[in-house]
């Protein structure tokens, strides 16, 4: 008689922790659920709240890619907080779908998402973006091919800001040599940074 109250807690606590919350902005305090899958990791809240607090003076407007979505937390948290195009790519149609489901929950205007593989994407053909967001799954060794793809293709705007994130202990992957560092931060086993192109 146990066992199915002790399934229904776990599965109560995997809600639970399958939860993002938007922090601020049009969609503030809107909680959304994402899937359980492998590599699937959100930034938190504590991260999200120092890079937009950085992205601040030039979201509004601003057209962001969000490469490697997962959960979708950056881009949904850049489209509440005034950017007016977010397109934002997964490769797990299952992640897409939840984020597709999130999106009109929201009714996000200027909000896309893709099914797509982000390094087969970054090479066709390119828009440039204002703010590019770049965190992969960890356990990938996606950043400097993904930097390089960005860089030459034409995806970047005129001082665009791109996003890095990364685990603790990695050292930052060889960048293009025009990309100017303008902040960085450690938040528990996550290291992050923000360029200019």
């Amino acid at each position: 008689m146990g066992k199915p109250r002790n399934r229904k807690g776990s599965a109560a606590a995997a809600a639970l922790n399958n939860q993002i919350r938007i922090i601020a902005g049009e969609y503030r305090g809107r909680k959304l659920v994402f899937p359980s899958t492998d590599g699937l990791r959100p930034t938190s809240e504590r991260v999200r709240e120092t890079l937009f607090n950085w992205l601040q003076p030039i979201l509004p407007g601003a057209s962001c890619l969000d490469l490697f979505a997962g959960s979708g937390a950056l881009g949904l948290e850049a489209a509440s907080r005034g950017a007016r195009r977010v397109v934002m790519l997964e490769k797990s149609a299952k992640v897409v779908a939840q984020i597709a489901g999130n999106i009109s929950l929201l009714d996000a205007q200027g909000v896309e998402i893709h099914c797509a593989d982000a390094l087969q994407w970054l090479n066709s053909s390119s828009r440039p973006f204002d703010i590019v967001f770049l965190d992969p799954p960890f356990a990938d060794d996606l950043l400097q091919e993904s930097c390089r793809l960005l860089d030459q293709g034409g995806w970047l705007g005129p001082n665009a800001r791109i996003y890095l994130e990364m685990g603790e202990g990695k050292a930052l992957p060889e960048l293009p040599k025009n990309w100017s560092p303008l902040r960085r931060k450690k938040a528990g086993q996550v290291c992050y940074y923000l360029f200019s192109s």
